[in-house]
């Protein structure tokens, strides 16, 4: 699967149903090329919106299901930047 395809699609928690956005980056381990973590947007914070603390970041082995058009995910809804 290519990054603009990854990207496309909605990201949803399955622990409470929120949609926490789409894919904006991937964190790629150097050495071996594997994905480690996807970033999302944050919460939306106008001094903060090329900042990469505003973005929300989910381990790749946090992936239950890669769908065809949603990405479901299981993230603790007391994470820090959680919607």
């Amino acid at each position: 699967m290519k990054f603009s395809e990854l990207r496309r699609k909605e990201v949803v928690n399955i622990l409470d149903g929120k949609s926490l956005g789409c894919i904006c980056d991937l964190i790629i381990d150097p050495c071996n090329g594997q994905i480690l973590s996807m970033l999302l947007p944050g919460p939306f914070r106008l001094a903060a919106i090329f900042s990469v603390e505003s973005t929300y970041c989910v381990p790749w082995s946090n992936i239950c299901k890669l769908g065809e058009d949603v990405i479901l995910v299981k993230v603790e809804p007391t994470l820090p930047n959680y919607r």
